[in-house]
């Protein structure tokens, strides 16, 4: 989710799921050492409990990035081992890694010892596919896991489909790999006291739900962002309680917008991360325009959002 769930995004989520896990982008290790962490690692103490997601293949460079998440007030710390980018690629790092689980292992050990000396210890935990290319041998994803989970990683999501290195895009390689979540399932049967949460293609609630007769969670990705109130639906229905209205959920989110703002923080910064919001509703593609049109537009503030829930909720009423 790189330039996706950034600190206004997770803010956003919070208030539509106040019992939800939330993920950080993808950061790689060198630049959370060398780069503008203020930037990078922003986050809004409504946002816990958040995991910062790490990239990298060097222990060392690993560890001191984990210190630095943890004591940054991070609650857990996650190594990506499943990302199929080409960039991510060219720095062995991501999904290549599925290929290289003593390296992974001598990487997540560090990281533990690293935020265990820490002010803030959290847990250390690793993202990972199936395997890679053409392998589907079960006992070899097995051993990846067997090996990373003695080095002390204790928490697994499984993105339940292979991550092809060469020949697919990385949207491709989240649509054309078959998904086989019995993989999943099957690791949580087999190691029990290893927590399995499932990811890749959940995008619906009966089907989030249904995972976790067999698994300890669900990570929803992209069906989140382009969809947010499903996030809303699901968090009610996991902890009975009421769904509130989208107008009412938004509306909840203006005080840190206009705190935002007064930083001096774009707008746009903020909006973009609304959109879905209506998704597959009425007066929803009239929220987006209305949004995306005026975003731009030199004062933009608050009340453009309040033009754009009007101008929602007068075409919603003419479909009606």
């Amino acid at each position: 989710m790189m330039d996706w769930t950034d600190s206004h995004c997770r803010v956003f989520h919070r208030l539509l799921a106040p019992h939800a896990r939330l993920y950080s982008e993808m950061v790689h290790a060198n630049a959370v050492i060398h780069g503008d962490r203020d930037r990078l690692l922003a986050m809004d103490p409504v946002e816990h409990p958040v995991a910062l997601q790490l990239g990298g293949s060097e222990p060392a460079l690993l560890a001191q990035a984990a210190r630095i998440g943890a004591e940054r007030g991070f609650d857990e710390i996650n190594l990506n081992c499943g990302c199929p980018s080409d960039r991510v690629q060219a720095g062995r790092f991501g999904a290549c890694l599925m290929r290289e689980p003593a390296l992974v292992a001598a990487s997540v050990a560090a990281m533990i010892e690293s935020v265990q000396a820490s002010a803030h210890p959290v847990a250390v935990t690793v993202k990972c596919r199936l395997g890679v290319d053409d392998d589907h041998d079960w006992d070899r994803f097995l051993g990846f896991v067997d090996t990373v989970a003695a080095a002390g990683c204790a928490l697994f999501v499984v993105h339940a489909r292979n991550a092809w290195l060469k020949g697919l895009s990385p949207k491709e390689n989240r649509e054309v790999p078959p998904l086989r979540y019995e993989w999943a399932y099957r690791l949580k049967r087999e190691r029990p006291r290893l927590q399995v949460v499932v990811n890749g293609g959940i995008a619906s609630l009966p089907e989030a739900v249904g995972h976790l007769a067999h698994a300890d969670g669900a990570m929803l990705g992209r069906a989140a962002y382009h969809d947010p109130y499903l996030l809303h639906r699901l968090d009610a229905t996991l902890h009975d309680t009421p769904e509130r209205p989208r107008p009412d959920l938004l509306r909840a989110l203006r005080p840190y917008v206009e705190a935002q703002l007064a930083r001096g923080v774009p707008l746009r910064h903020i909006t973009r991360h609304l959109l879905g919001l209506f998704h597959a509703q009425p007066g929803g593609r009239v929220f987006r325009q209305v949004l995306g049109e005026g975003v731009h537009r030199p004062g933009a503030d608050w009340s453009l959002v309040e033009r754009a829930l009007a101008a929602t909720a007068s075409t919603a009423e003419l479909a009606a």
